[in-house]
């Protein structure tokens, strides 16, 4: 039976799958930074990307195609995988992945349903492999920082969260063209889904949407607007799109206060709060981290020690399966109810993560979601 790679101290040695503009822009530029994290490998459909990034990059001294991913698995190249391709194609990649016991951290959203993702979760379990769903915001600063004021009690007992995301989104992105799991919901939603999700330590009971449709070279609503209802009559809202200038930012309301985080799940950060009790006002602002790079050493440390991560495949599962909702509720224009789920492991301030940003590199053939590809 296969089981999991072991990294005895060292570095622990990456795949990258998938070079597009996630990859280039914030994983690749930050690995050398982390102490504990090696990029050796890429997995890409354009050989001349592997070429430029390795040139770029000394340490990356292997290249395979996604059809010979398997050829990947067999050979002692990696210890781990950063698995960043289209929402779609996640399945079978991390299944493959998992089972031949190299450690994952899986982009968000994990998959296109909940049976993907607990595929995907019956893979680690079956070979011991670690898998973390890399939710950067989970060691961020500014992030953790509300997650403590709202546990101390500070705000009272918390009533409602609400929050704004878009972005400009070209006709010719992939984003553009491949419907639902590719639209605003699956690509944006996670963000303000697992902020409330954490920020209330609770998974909602009821979800809504409502969408629009504002431009023919989408194939989909690309204005989409979630409501969810939670136990203990508290309620979230929030709107995302591809189609409004860039902007991100959450409101969380409590009887006693609020706070207010403007920017809130960009990169690389700077996030600022405004805190208000009992009508006073304070403001705080949390300094610039490279968010992938914080993620990434915290995952290194967790497949070093054999420690499990706490943004894990249930983590990942728990959004997706609001995401699924979110979706039946678009097609009929009624809420989803979902069965109660007591989720034990949360974010804690431990986590937190606090790297020098890093300079944005130049682009080989790909481009961020307004310019295209």
């Amino acid at each position: 039976m296969t089981t999991a790679k072991k990294v005895d101290g060292g570095k622990v040695r990456y795949a990258v799958v998938g070079a597009g503009w996630i990859s280039q822009t914030a994983l690749l530029p930050g690995v050398e930074h982390t102490g504990n994290s090696v990029v050796t490998t890429i997995v890409t459909g354009h050989e001349y990307k592997t070429e430029k990034l390795a040139e770029k990059y000394p340490t990356i001294e292997h290249g395979y195609s996604y059809e010979e991913y398997d050829d990947f698995l067999k050979a002692d190249v990696a210890d781990a995988v950063y698995l960043a391709t289209p929402n779609f194609d996640h399945v079978e990649l991390a299944v493959k992945t998992l089972e031949a016991g190299l450690h994952l951290l899986l982009e968000k959203p994990m998959a296109v349903s909940v049976d993907e993702c607990q595929r995907i979760i019956a893979a680690s379990q079956k070979t011991g492999a670690k898998l973390m769903v890399a939710y950067r915001l989970h060691f961020e600063p500014g992030t953790l920082k509300a997650l403590e004021r709202v546990r101390s009690g500070e705000l009272g007992t918390i009533r409602y969260f609400n929050s704004s995301f878009s972005q400009l989104v070209s006709g010719q992105n992939h984003r553009a063209k491949n419907g639902y799991w590719a639209g605003p919901l699956p690509d944006m939603g996670p963000y303000p889904i697992n902020m409330v999700r954490t920020l209330f330590g609770a998974e909602p009971i009821e979800v809504f949407a409502t969408g629009v449709n504002t431009d023919e070279k989408y194939n989909f609503d690309d204005t989409v607007a979630v409501t969810m209802k939670f136990d203990a009559n508290r309620i979230a809202a929030f709107v995302v799109s591809y189609s409004g200038q860039d902007l991100d930012d959450f409101r969380i309301v409590g009887e006693l206060g609020s706070l207010y985080s403007d920017p809130a799940y960009g990169m690389p950060g700077g996030v600022a709060h405004v805190v208000k009790i009992d009508m006073k006002e304070s403001k705080e602002s949390f300094n610039k981290t490279d968010q992938f790079g914080g993620e990434l050493k915290y995952f290194s440390e967790c497949v070093i020690n054999g420690t499990d991560p706490e943004p894990d495949g249930e983590e990942g599962m728990l959004d997706v399966r609001i995401l699924v909702a979110a979706e039946q509720s678009l097609k009929t224009g009624m809420p989803v109810k979902l069965q109660p789920y007591k989720r034990t492991r949360r974010a804690v301030s431990e986590q937190v993560q606090k790297l020098s940003p890093v300079k944005l590199p130049e682009l080989i053939g790909a481009h961020k979601p307004s310019d295209g590809q």
